[in-house]
């Protein structure tokens, strides 16, 4: 099968190997507050600027985990799409530091796929390598999802 463009894919519709990159976002200050009244985590190096700054940063830091759900809303509003039962698991890694202004996007690849017992699903895993605007990696990791298979006729 082919890996279709604008479409959501099925299970056998999933090549191993097929890489793609997400659209990009700027994380700004209205990200980095909103998260932080969300979750509660006022951690001065995400909302002080002298305190960042005095810890050794050029600035404040975004949170880690909004980098993390911000990438997973990329991956989402990618042209690449699939018929998503559920989110399975993370394996991530937190590798820079995330700074307001930074732009973010990431880096796909299809690394594994099988079915489930039942059969009428599958499990693929995404390596995904996120980076700014350098193209330097400040997260990266895997992401299993479900997907369903194509119905039968």
């Amino acid at each position: 099968m082919v890996m279709r463009l604008s479409e959501k894919n099925y299970f056998e519709d999933i090549d191993v190997g097929f890489a793609y990159d997400t659209p990009a976002i700027t994380i700004g200050e209205h990200h980095v507050l909103s998260f932080a009244g969300l979750t509660g985590d006022f951690t001065q190096v995400h909302v002080d600027e002298e305190f960042a700054k005095e810890m050794g940063f050029r600035g404040r830091l975004a949170h880690g985990l909004l980098g993390l759900s911000l990438i997973d809303a990329l991956k989402n509003r990618c042209l690449v799409s699939f018929h998503v039962v559920a989110a399975l698991n993370w394996n991530w890694r937190f590798a820079g530091p995330l700074f307001i202004g930074d732009q973010l996007k990431a880096q796909l690849q299809i690394t594994d796929k099988r079915l489930t017992s039942k059969g009428n699903r599958g499990i693929i895993t995404l390596d995904i390598r996120a980076t700014n605007q350098h193209s330097e990696v400040v997260q990266q990791g895997t992401n299993q999802i479900m997907v369903l298979c194509r119905p039968q006729s």
